[in-house]
């Protein structure tokens, strides 16, 4: 028998576990393309969010350098996070901080101060980091929390999920009523997009239940190639932000104008030193928390944690996150962080970072081949969260003390408000102060980490900052 290649392939295996994790190659790259083709979006949607918005100035961002720049920022730090976290956790611009930074931080200083903020939010983390607050931040966060965390982002992925896809929409204000969302479009299933949507969830339930191997890529291929026949044959008017048509010219130059357009100071002589911190700050709690959220989650549904539910090794997967912060920042595609939908690379079966490996070379081949890389439809890649956000659920449900009403209620505020708010952040928020308080009303204060009490202020005080004028 030959053993041609096979000193490599175990210097493979040895570096990222893969065997002792108890995955395989096959599945790691499976893995890095199902969460590839579950966030590629990314690639298109940050430009629109970050191009549409003004400086103080004037200026806009260039969309096409835009779109470069969230590539290049994804595929660097994915790659990073594979090579020295060895987690199955992907990151790119973070949806909601790219709001923050076009919204807030633009209109009331130039670009490149805009991103200078993001840049120093990145190293306030990178130095929590090494001076080890934020593992102890992780640390304090009780288990049963930690699992209500998991159950909210599997909640909060499924209805990322329906929402992207169409299944549920937005009701619009003229409709006159308190109902925030409904099925479809005026309560109704219409059009082929959403068609392909509901394939592709019964198809990857199907194949789950089957156990066969690849369920959710399989899924999203077999959904694409669908949606682009359909689309030809039909054509569709909208699919949203990506149509499934095979591009006429698959290759594009990247153009990487922006990266390194920061700075540092810049914003605070324009807003002054307090509204600067106040800045920062809101920048720095959003990628801080929904990050922590995302890695406990992620990392708990690939079987990385112990049996208090921490992960070994923990502080790289952060640093390397802190890094991701300041990178998107000096890149000018806004924050970077890690992704909810790492967990379609782990419902694939990828538990190390290789798949990370992989799903970052997929973005950097994306640089080139980005007319390519975003013609995957909403519809053929979301019904991988929908399973995801189920195998979440019913791993982790069972794992909380419902009886101990001072965590029970604690987790239920937890996993309700990530989807109800859209945030992780607010989540994990309201979570944590809801559970400082129970235990001090229940007379038991000293079971409750000081950290916990000091992040309960800090949300408190984040959530008090419209009132006192801070914002």
């Amino acid at each position: 028998m030959s053993t041609e290649g096979r000193p490599q392939q175990n210097a493979l295996d040895r570096y990222f576990k893969i065997s002792e994790r108890g995955s395989t190659l096959a599945r790691e790259v499976r893995g890095g393309f199902a969460t590839f083709f579950a966030m590629a979006y990314i690639i298109v949607l940050n430009p629109i969010i970050l191009g549409s918005a003004k400086d103080m100035y004037g200026h806009q961002l260039d969309n096409g350098q835009l779109v470069t720049a969230t590539a290049v920022t994804a595929a660097f730090t994915t790659l990073l996070m594979g090579v020295i976290g060895n987690v199955p956790i992907a990151l790119a611009a973070g949806l909601g901080v790219n709001s923050v930074v076009a919204l807030q931080l633009a209109p009331r200083m130039s670009w490149p101060d805009a991103m200078g903020m993001v840049v120093l939010a990145g190293f306030v983390v990178m130095l929590l980091v090494a001076t080890g607050l934020r593992e102890r931040v992780m640390n304090a966060v009780p288990f049963g929390l930690r699992k209500a965390i998991s159950i909210g982002i599997g909640l909060f992925v499924m209805l990322v999920g329906l929402v992207d896809s169409g299944f549920v929409t937005r009701m619009p204000d003229a409709a006159g009523t308190t109902v925030p969302v409904q099925l479809g479009n005026g309560g109704h299933l219409l059009g082929w997009p959403v068609l392909i949507f509901v394939l592709g969830v019964l198809l990857t339930l199907a194949l789950i239940v089957r156990k066969v191997a690849g369920a959710i890529l399989i899924s999203i291929v077999v959904m694409t190639v669908l949606a682009v026949i359909v689309n030809a044959v039909a054509d569709i008017p909208s699919w949203g932000l990506t149509t499934p048509k095979w591009p006429g010219n698959p290759v594009s130059s990247p153009d990487f104008s922006l990266v390194g357009q920061v700075s540092l100071f810049g914003g605070f002589e324009k807003v002054g030193v307090l509204t600067g911190v106040l800045f920062v700050f809101t920048v720095l709690l959003s990628c801080f928390f929904d990050a922590m959220g995302t890695i406990m989650g992620v990392s708990d549904e690939a079987k990385l944690t112990d049996a208090e539910g921490q992960m070994p090794g923990i502080n790289k997967v952060l640093f390397v996150d802190g890094v991701a912060v300041a990178a998107g920042g000096a890149s000018s595609s806004s924050a970077t962080t890690a992704f909810v939908e790492s967990t379609a690379g782990v419902g694939e079966g990828a538990r190390t970072g290789f798949a990370s490996v992989v799903t970052g070379a997929l973005f950097a081949v994306a640089l080139f081949l980005t007319p390519i890389a975003t013609m995957v439809p909403s519809q053929a890649a979301t019904p991988a969260l929908i399973a995801v956000g189920f195998l979440i659920l019913s791993g982790s449900i069972t794992k909380i003390d419902w009886a101990d009403f001072t965590i029970a209620i604690p987790a239920f505020v937890t996993m309700l408000m990530m989807p109800f708010t859209y945030s992780i952040t607010n989540g994990i928020g309201m979570g944590f102060i809801t559970f400082s308080l129970l235990r001090l009303a229940a007379g038991r204060g000293r079971e409750v980490p000081v950290a916990m009490y000091v992040v309960s202020a800090v949300f408190a005080f984040y959530y008090l900052m419209p009132a006192l004028g801070l914002t």
